[in-house]
């Protein structure tokens, strides 16, 4: 019953700009601390940011000042805004809801494609 569903992924030219998507269902995410992760092939899976539940956000230094994540928990949404992006960017990006008050309680999506190329 439990869903993270991501969209908004595609095609986008070097200095392009994307809006990802995390819709929830089965959760509320008033409990969750949420990220972003990627995933080049032949790459392991990499933290891009995460957001508290009191909204506290943090990223990885090669993402600093690109991108900006954000949740709605009326919405059961979280977003990640990409900016200037690059080809490096190139990866499958997920979404993750790691609950913050039981541990071993978290969830992943089927993630979604990001393709930078000219």
């Amino acid at each position: 019953q439990v869903q993270l569903v991501e969209s908004g992924g595609g095609l986008v030219q070097p200095g392009g700009s994307l809006r990802l998507s995390c819709a929830a269902s089965g959760i509320g995410l008033s409990r969750y601390v949420m990220g972003w992760y990627r995933q080049a092939p032949g790459k392991h899976r990499e933290l891009v940011a995460t957001i508290t539940i009191g909204g506290n956000t943090n990223y990885a230094d090669s993402m600093q000042g690109r991108f900006t994540i954000s949740r709605d928990n009326a919405k059961n949404t979280v977003y990640l805004q990409m900016n200037s992006l690059k080809p490096e960017d190139t990866a499958v990006y997920y979404c993750n809801a790691r609950n913050q008050y039981i541990l071993g309680i978290y969830y992943w999506g089927q993630g979604t494609q990001v393709t930078v190329s000219s």
